[in-house]
């Protein structure tokens, strides 16, 4: 990421340039647009993350948790929740239980399922961790509320379509 902006968009320069020689570029420009916001937000979001020792997938585990009704999910659920792999769950809760702010606990009526519950150390690590990320607004700038509210109807329209979820 350059330290400081360029002179003009390339990505408007690319859109000429791909209209001239490809065709239309207007889903070409609008996913370049969706890719570089992408690492301008997920760089923001990091930096105000790892004063705290969080990667943004250990941050959304710690959130899940504490969204959920008595502070502790199965993995299995996590995993759906949070739209990973198993593996990466597991390597999430490991990560986290090191740092003591998870915990694993046999589930109470189903001896094959392990819960993933959050521990006090764990709830001041999100608060703190998102007063971090609330400070920067997740690093989406240059937006009004309304458009920002705009921007997430229209990008769930994409993930619908893709079968990211049903209504």
């Amino acid at each position: 990421m350059p330290m400081t902006p360029l002179p003009f968009d390339p990505i408007a320069r690319a859109a000429e340039l791909w209209d001239d020689r490809v065709g239309s570029s207007t889903s070409m420009a609008a996913v370049t647009s969706v890719m570089r916001v992408q690492q301008i937000i997920q760089s923001a979001v990091d930096a105000a993350l790892k004063p705290h020792g969080l990667t943004f997938a250990r941050y959304e585990a710690l959130v899940l948790l504490y969204f959920s009704r008595k502070g502790a999910l199965p993995m299995r659920v996590m995993g759906e929740r949070l739209q990973l792999h198993p593996t990466s769950v597991t390597n999430i809760v490991d990560r986290l239980e090191s740092d003591g702010l998870v915990r694993r606990t046999p589930h109470p009526t189903d001896r094959r399922t392990t819960l993933v519950e959050i521990t006090d150390a764990g709830l001041k690590r999100r608060e703190d961790a998102t007063a971090a990320v609330v400070e920067v607004n997740l690093g989406l700038k240059g937006l009004t509320d309304r458009q920002t509210e705009q921007l997430t109807e229209l990008l769930a329209k994409v993930r619908r379509a893709s079968g990211d979820f049903e209504d």
